[in-house]
């Protein structure tokens, strides 16, 4: 017995996979999700007439959390990443661990409902082509959605303003001390808004996400500074912001785009070659600083060969 697989019916079988408390079949004649009832009038019927009622697609916990770890795996974010690890490790309360995780990461949140939904649509068409082999029908195929385009409809792009210059000061000392506690010395970016062709990334909440900044020497334009919020990395936010500065650009005036990536990001790497860039220079550097344990085994040594101390 055929049916149509819509988008409404598709929305509620989704809803009976995850109800771990009910029971459901798939009524074909009407094309309707069906609810066992306490007197199992319906399985009985499902029995005498099994053309006409289908299971569903098996969803339990175990598919749940296997779910979990998947989207935790590709997760971009660092940051994120780690505290979802951590949440799906905790042994119990795993699901609320990994919820309250979300909780605190709306744009994260917003990517692991469409991850979860994307996921879950494509095991109802796997079940649905299943039984379109039984009726001897080709298969039906399904466009992925974009989750980054989704997740970046939360996010404003814009001009600067007068409050913004503070907040990428801010940013930009953040980051700072993220390099520093990775072993990374310095600044590499240079900081500043004020008088740069400037964009910045706002949430719908108002927070500030991160900012790209720009100068202009005759041809060339340099990219002076490109930073995003922890939190907000691996969205696609750093990517939307050179593209939507890239399309400012008056193509007469300027030859050429310049930007130094800092080798601790060298993945942002492939959204610069989306966008045609090509590498021009490799940058070296040497520290001539040592840390502190490696002095003081070396100051050790001189004075076992007899060498005067190097701090006199």
């Amino acid at each position: 017995m055929y049916f149509e697989l819509t988008e409404a019916l598709i929305q509620d079988i989704l809803f009976a996979m995850e109800d771990q408390e009910g029971d459901f079949l798939l009524d074909a004649q009407q094309g309707a999700v069906v609810k066992i009832d306490s007197e199992g009038g319906e399985a009985m019927e499902a029995v005498a007439a099994p053309a006409r009622y289908k299971d569903l697609p098996a969803w339990n916990p175990a598919d749940g959390y296997q779910l979990m770890k998947r989207f935790t795996a590709s997760f971009k974010n660092p940051l994120i990443r780690t505290e979802l690890t951590a949440a799906l490790d905790r042994g119990k309360g795993v699901f609320r661990a990994f919820k309250d995780t979300l909780n605190r990461y709306p744009e994260a949140e917003k990517r692991w409902f469409s991850f979860k939904t994307q996921n879950m649509k494509q095991e109802i068409i796997r079940w649905y082509n299943a039984l379109r082999d039984e009726w001897g029908l080709e298969h039906i195929g399904t466009e992925p959605e974009e989750t980054d385009d989704l997740i970046l409809e939360d996010f404003m792009f814009r001009k600067p303003n007068p409050q913004d210059p503070a907040s990428a000061a801010a940013l930009h000392r953040q980051i700072h001390e993220e390099r520093e506690k990775t072993g990374w010395e310095g600044a590499f970016f240079q900081e500043g808004l004020s008088g740069e062709l400037a964009l910045v990334a706002e949430t719908g909440g108002g927070d500030f996400a991160g900012y790209i900044a720009a100068v202009g020497i005759g041809e060339i334009l340099y990219i002076r500074t490109l930073e995003v919020k922890a939190e907000y990395r691996g969205l696609g936010v750093g990517e939307a912001l050179l593209s939507r500065l890239l399309d400012t650009l008056d193509h007469e005036v300027l030859s050429l785009v310049s930007i130094d990536l800092p080798v601790e990001v060298e993945g942002f790497s492939r959204v610069l070659f989306r966008a045609s860039f090509t590498p021009r220079i490799t940058r070296y550097g040497l520290s001539l600083k040592k840390p502190e344990s490696y002095q003081h085994e070396h100051d050790d040594a001189d004075k076992r060969k007899g060498y005067p101390d190097s701090g006199t």
